[in-house]
């Protein structure tokens, strides 16, 4: 791998681990910073809240909308790789300037993701913990969970991607489990509320999407691994396309099976403090709350762990190009890992939570107003890598109609979340998101400005590396 020295001259250094990671390593990537648990617990509760009846439908559309968004990712992934994830993407489509920004949007997105679920972890690590009647300060447990993360991706990445996959199919076999007791207990029984859409207008359906939407974002993670994936150009592209379909149908039953277990109940979904736990007590199986309760706190957990494995890539890539210090663009001589990006994502996101914590903010307040915020940096990069798509394949002289009619469906759909998320305007402090990330978008631009200035030579370095990158897989590619 390339790196950019103090000067922004490119030179050979240490590389990341090539040909390292196996196609369900990969997976694992993707499946963690989606964080299925995390969604059955917190997100889908919130869709109910104003999809009811249609929440699997809100589902059914934003898997679909994935998928597509998939499509587009598999132009790129299946020519290139690179550590800088959906930001070379954009680059080799729309050029430096628009991939900065992207890859600026991208790691605001990872990083109060990362703060997000570390929240989460916080959460349930302490209801875990008062099962057995231990009471620790939260700011500790953030501290614990982050610095726990922080050390495994510092160490090996095939370490982090072994852990997440083992702790997102514990967490995940723990609530099917669940989910099957649930169906079992109401005798299989088809919930024609559910499926005549009973007392839901597109309104609800539509406001539904747009959360629904959070519960996919970080799908495509993987592809920040593409220089440390074993045969990239194949595995990159399966792992996002599979992660997207295999969980979002996950998305799609428990999101039926959930509104479908607290039929009859005094607590509505939406307002059960803790609604797997819930579920669980209104099926007779109170006894799995605390493994419930373990499995979200290991799903969260490999979570941080893979947001920050992706945050740090991407701002490694960036380091490399000489946009922003050059030291986060080093790599760990023994551990091949990009050590001094882990560090500053992992610190950044682990001061966002407990800063928010110590000022006595709840939980779910926290974890809402992270994930909000995130959410528009994934929709940012989504729209703009559906933009970069056909441009990118008009270039490589590859464009087709249908390309271009997958382009404009996708964008289209897109623009229901993004529309949604400001339209109508929501209410305080949700509000205000929008513009803290038009800010951050500005303050990119305005720093981006500032070094092509300073480094006159700098769009030519990115794009000249972007290019050396692109051959080097079009050889490979000839050679297989």
């Amino acid at each position: 791998m390339s790196n950019i020295t103090k000067n922004n001259s490119i030179q050979k250094d240490v590389e990341l681990k090539s040909e390292y990671l196996s196609f369900f390593e990969v997976l694992a990537q993707s499946i963690g910073s989606i964080a299925p648990t995390a969604s059955l617990a917190f997100v889908i509760p919130i869709v109910y809240a104003t999809a009811g009846n249609g929440t699997w439908l809100t589902y059914i559309f934003a898997l679909v909308a994935i998928v597509f968004v998939a499509i587009n990712l598999k132009h790129f992934a299946s020519r290139s790789a690179s550590p800088g994830s959906l930001y070379t993407y954009i680059v080799n489509g729309l050029g430096p300037t628009a991939g900065f920004i992207s890859g600026w949007a991208l790691l605001l997105a990872y990083v109060l993701t990362t703060s997000a679920v570390l929240s989460g972890f916080v959460n349930f690590a302490n209801v875990l913990l008062q099962y057995v009647g231990i009471n620790i300060p939260l700011v500790i447990l953030g501290i614990v969970g982050a610095v726990g993360a922080w050390y495994v991706a510092y160490k090996d990445i095939k370490l982090s991607s072994k852990l997440t996959l083992i702790l997102e199919g514990i967490s995940l076999i723990s609530i099917s489990i669940l989910g099957i007791i649930v169906l079992i207990h109401n005798g299989f029984t088809i919930d024609f509320a559910q499926l005549t859409l009973k007392d839901v207008s597109p309104t609800n359906i539509r406001i539904g999407l747009v959360i629904s939407f959070f519960s996919f974002v970080g799908f495509e993670s993987a592809a920040s691994l593409g220089e440390e994936a074993k045969k990239p150009l194949s595995t990159i592209p399966k792992a996002i396309l599979y992660s997207a379909i295999f969980v979002g149908i996950i998305f799609v039953i428990f999101s039926y099976t959930e509104v479908l277990g607290f039929i009859g109940s005094t607590v509505k979904l939406n307002e059960a403090d803790a609604p797997l736990n819930t579920l669980a007590d209104l099926n007779s199986v109170g006894f799995l709350g605390p493994i419930i309760t373990l499995g979200a706190v290991v799903s969260f957990f490999a979570c941080i762990l893979a947001c920050a494995n992706a945050g740090a890539r991407v701002l490694f890539s960036i380091g490399r190009h000489g946009i922003v210090h050059y030291s986060v663009g080093s790599v760990h001589e023994e551990n091949k890992t990009p050590h001094i990006a882990i560090a500053v994502i992992s610190l950044i996101a682990t001061l966002v939570p407990i800063i928010l914590i110590a000022l006595n903010n709840g939980i779910f307040d926290i974890y809402g107003w992270l994930g909000t915020i995130a959410t528009y940096g994934f929709l940012f990069n989504y729209a703009l890598v559906t933009i970069a798509a056909p441009v990118y394949l008009y270039r490589e002289k590859e464009l087709k109609l249908k390309d271009i009619v997958l382009s404009v469906i996708t964008f289209i759909i897109l623009l229901i979340p993004i529309v949604g998320s400001v339209y109508p305007f929501p209410a305080y402090p949700y509000n205000l998101f929008p513009f803290i990330f038009l800010a951050w978008l500005v303050i990119g631009t305005v720093w981006f400005i500032i070094q092509k200035v300073k480094n006159p030579n700098l769009v030519f370095n990115i794009e000249t590396d972007v290019h050396r990158i692109n051959e080097q897989f079009k050889v490979e590619i000839e050679d297989i």
